[in-house]
């Protein structure tokens, strides 16, 4: 099949129906971002070269909300590994009751994230939500989760691990059953303890499959918006603000299309840019492990 020529007449109309509805609004979009364009009021587009991206990228906002949402991802992307993977070595080693896990643990990962921020919105509120009650109960004072800057991002990057941790799971858990047991038997004939034959034989194994799964987690985290938007709006002030809910606020609330492709196509830069760091900083240890 691998050198039949069949297979380009099912690959190549596809790649073109893709490229159609994809190549047109990339370049409008792209154009769109070296023009003044605003639908309210309303106004003519007419070109203005690099004013948009000179704007964006001295504009405090911009680089205030790209931290955020740096802090964001980071932080909930490695905190979900190191649980996920913590589950997943669970769960591959048959605990009781590892069937049932299995299913609960993936329940997150299938309710819609407005629905989650919605239940965490009322969980998190700071005078009226459970948890500020039991708080209470136990003698201590309400806590801002929602209207104090460390500790909405605290409550952001709670909500998101909770939800995506079962994607890091199911990933791990595919990879470990891909794992030879026979590098296990030898290993146990050496006398090798569990958290040795963890370093040394399980981690650097899982090494290429973490990268993908932490890769692809980062990717998605930047994007996040509808728990933000739920959650906190981006408040108190901007200190909860995303990049891509900074592109909301620009494109569907002032309506400035010219400014918002330019934010677009910079929120690409800046996810291509930490992509590529990324990569280049995981190949010696990919190629090691290969």
């Amino acid at each position: 099949m691998r050198n039949d020529p069949i297979k380009y007449f099912f690959i190549w109309p596809a790649l073109f129906v893709v490229l159609a509805i994809s190549i047109f609004p990339l370049i409008y979009s792209l154009t769109t971002s070296f023009m003044s364009f605003r639908l309210v009021p309303p106004s003519p587009p007419h070109f203005n070269g690099l004013d948009n991206y000179i704007s964006l990228l001295t504009n405090p906002r911009f680089w205030h909300v790209t931290v955020t949402t740096s802090i964001i991802a980071f932080t909930s992307v490695a905190i979900q590994y190191v649980i996920g993977f913590g589950v997943a070595l669970a769960l591959h080693a048959k605990v009781p009751g590892e069937k049932l896990f299995r299913v609960g643990f993936l329940l997150p990962m299938l309710i819609a994230p407005v629905a989650v921020a919605l239940i965490a919105r009322q969980i998190f509120n700071p005078t009226q939500g459970p948890l500020n009650q039991f708080m209470t109960f136990l003698g201590f004072p309400n806590l801002p989760f929602l209207t104090e800057t460390h500790w909405a991002i605290g409550a952001l990057i709670t909500v998101e691990v909770w939800q995506w941790t079962p994607f890091i799971i199911l990933m791990l858990l595919a990879g470990l059953a891909t794992l030879p047991d026979d590098v296990y038997e030898a290993a146990s004939l050496e006398n090798a303890s569990p958290w040795r034959q963890f370093w040394d034989i399980t981690f650097p194994m899982m090494l290429p499959i973490s990268a993908a799964v932490v890769f692809i987690r980062l990717i998605e985290s930047y994007k996040i918006i509808d728990t933000v938007f739920v959650l906190t709006g981006g408040g108190p002030g901007i200190s909860t603000e995303t990049l891509t809910l900074f592109a909301y606020q620009e494109g569907f609330k002032k309506f400035n299309l010219g400014y918002t492709s330019a934010l677009s196509f910079l929120f690409l830069i800046v996810i291509t840019v930490i992509g590529v760091v990324y990569l280049a900083i995981l190949k010696p240890y990919l190629a090691k492990h290969r």
